[in-house]
């Protein structure tokens, strides 16, 4: 299975494009940061990932604030010919937990 769920800030937003099949698309750079046990210690975790909204969530994604922190879901895939992944955001909603998680 290929779920990914993350919490997130969008730091930075493309502008607003169509796929060729017509449908609204959304670029963004998210960054994560928390606290998580490995190994029976503690971790600082930090990322920083590529992420694409396509149809009615990049519309409600686009109107979001840079800066604003997220729990995203959806999965990550390849763009042809690359070796880098792509978090394929298919919905989100508010981060209930702003203390790290």
């Amino acid at each position: 299975m290929n779920q990914l769920l993350l919490t997130a800030c969008i730091v930075e937003m493309g502008a607003p494009r169509h796929t060729p099949a017509g449908l609204p698309g959304l670029d963004l750079r998210l960054e994560h940061e928390s606290s998580v046990e490995e190994a029976g210690q503690a971790r600082q975790v930090k990322a920083a990932l590529k992420a694409v909204a396509l149809g009615a969530v990049a519309e409600r994604l686009g109107r979001q604030t840079i800066g604003s922190r997220w729990r995203f879901s959806g999965f990550l895939a390849s763009p042809r010919h690359a070796k880098s992944v792509v978090f394929h955001i298919q919905d989100f909603q508010q981060d209930q937990f702003q203390g790290g998680s």
